[in-house]
């Protein structure tokens, strides 16, 4: 019985590990990288708390080392994403009861899981699978994601906390319930912590979820699963499918339990997933909440008067680090001719020294892009910028798929702030650079703001305060998470939340209060511990 007001461990970032050479960390992923190199596991979907399987498995390849199979899912279909409907809501009535402070408890679990005897195996995994190097995957798979249960179950407190005034002799109470129905969440392969937060932090405020990942982050995600399992989350909470999109989207969007859409994936796919949520909007019991964070173009400006080391590192890791697989990833730049001059050669030098190549050398910066698909559209973009008049490699431009999907990092310089490169999502390791007249920098910012239907990520690199306020100014709606003399990428929880508006999504903000919000309906109770008995009011009496 909850009978009283409980406080929560304060919420603190997770530390991040270096994996220093020589330190046990690194010595602990690099064992536990070859065991699970070798394991060739088998995945089946999760539903209902029971382990499901099936007569068709697909096998699973290591995008760095193709000749790696890492093992076999079992896919699933649309009988199976009815399954897990039906788990869901019958999972709901005793998760929506059960008092917040214990699910706040799982979660707080989790989190400690996580940082600990699952460290290693949720790098490892992530590595493995999504190609990306210990550090990358250590500030998502294991930071983030612990960030997100312990900050979420921070904010889930001070919602509930937030409570209306009453006048004497009545009482008003908000109660936040969860939406009626269950939740359905679509995450993307490239980050690990988001994959597990689309189907936490509905969870946590009382939903009960579907969860269909990425095809390519199964690996990780059967990892997610299992910690969850531990930490002690009930059966039919969250039920992991792997269905094709489209088989599953006509069960789940023409159900009339369907509460709910947490998404992180691609501007269109989100586009069509609304349409289709408006098209049978009378099919549903309420309203659905729709929650998305989509594409981007993310931009870096510099003003003549920044510094141009930093430039020259902002550029380097905001376009290339995770070969520039993050929606927030940099990939315009605009640079002032005076500047541009002077770090040309050294920021050509620099990233045609990165090192890559498999993420179990860890002295390797860069790594694979994740499946065939994205290596042919990515290398796309490279072969017709070497051909295009408007544009010039300076940096890159090579690409291979004989032993894995690897991309040079490139970039293109071009005389038109319209190129195709500036304007069009590449999703991958290519920035391009726009020199321009050190007079012209107002324009510059006019540009950057009408360049792209996007508004995520972007920076402003300065030293003239005069500078940064325009471009902050000129810039309000250009990007949900602006950055001042910093890369415009790696938002932690709890101190940058994260998300954009435009093309770029619905701007909730994962890892604040803001998104909580969205999974749940509040219901307002006032009770009057002294009622009228008499309908009359004293305005009503004779003169």
């Amino acid at each position: 019985m909850s009978n009283a007001r409980y406080n929560v461990p304060q919420a603190e970032n997770e530390p991040v590990f270096s994996y220093a050479p020589g330190s046990p960390d690194r010595d602990a992923l690099k064992r536990k990288y070859e065991e699970l190199k070798h394991a060739e596991i088998e995945i089946p979907m999760h539903i209902g708390g029971e382990d499901v399987h099936t007569s068709k498995r697909v096998k699973m390849f290591a995008p760095h080392d193709l000749d790696t199979l890492l093992g076999k899912y079992h896919q699933g279909n649309s009988t199976h994403v009815k399954q897990a409907i039906d788990a869901a809501l019958h999972a709901k009535p005793q998760w929506e009861s059960m008092p917040w402070e214990e699910r706040a408890a799982i979660f707080l679990r989790a989190a400690e899981l996580l940082s600990g005897p699952y460290r290693a195996r949720m790098n490892a995994a992530t590595m493995l699978a999504q190609s990306k190097n210990a550090y990358q995957s250590e500030i998502d798979a294991v930071a983030e994601m612990a960030d997100f249960f312990r900050f979420n179950v921070e904010y889930m407190t001070q919602v509930y906390a937030e409570q209306p005034q009453s006048a004497k002799g009545i009482w008003n109470r908000l109660q936040y319930r969860p939406l009626e129905g269950f939740v359905f969440a679509i995450s993307p392969f490239n980050f690990t912590s988001i994959a597990a937060n689309l189907a936490a932090a509905p969870a946590m405020m009382g939903n009960t979820v579907v969860w269909k990942c990425a095809d390519s982050q199964i690996y990780s995600a059967r990892v997610i699963m299992d910690l969850y399992r531990e930490a002690g989350l009930p059966d039919g909470v969250i039920n992991l499918v792997f269905a094709d999109g489209p088989q599953t989207g006509k069960v789940i969007f023409k159900h009339p339990d369907f509460g709910g859409l947490h998404f992180t994936g691609s501007t269109g796919v989100f586009q069509n997933l609304w349409s289709t949520i408006g098209a049978n909007i009378s099919n549903y019991r309420s309203y659905p909440r729709i929650v998305g964070e989509t594409g981007g173009k993310d931009f870096i400006v510099a003003h003549p008067s920044a510094d141009p080391a930093a430039l020259i590192t902002a550029m380097t890791r905001g376009a290339f680090e995770f070969q520039g697989q993050k929606c927030s990833a940099a990939s315009r730049a605009y640079v002032p001719k005076s500047i541009w001059k002077k770090i040309k050669r050294a920021l050509v030098a620099e990233v045609d020294a990165l090192q890559m190549g498999s993420p179990e050398d860890f002295t390797n910066f860069i790594n694979a892009v994740i499946d065939e698909r994205a290596y042919d559209k990515i290398s796309g973009y490279v072969a017709r910028a070497q051909k295009d008049k408007k544009a010039k490699i300076i940096a890159g431009g090579s690409y291979s798929k004989e032993e894995g999907y690897f991309i040079r990092p490139t970039i293109i310089e071009t005389s038109d702030p319209a190129y195709r490169t500036m304007c069009e999502e590449i999703f991958g390791p290519v920035l391009t650079v726009y020199p321009y007249d050190d007079q012209k920098f107002s324009e510059v910012l006019e540009v950057v703001d009408k360049t792209s239907p996007y508004a995520l990520t972007g920076a402003i690199f300065a030293n003239d305060r005069n500078a940064v306020i325009e471009a902050m100014q000129k810039l309000r709606h250009a990007a949900g998470n602006f950055y001042i003399n910093d890369k415009p990428t790696g938002a932690v929880v709890g101190q940058q939340p994260f998300g954009g508006s435009r093309g770029s999504g619905t701007n909730d903000k994962a890892g604040s209060i803001l998104n909580l919000y969205r999974w749940v309906s509040p219901r307002t109770i006032k009770e009057n511990f002294n009622p009228p008995t008499d309908y009359r009011y004293p305005f009503m009496g004779d003169a």
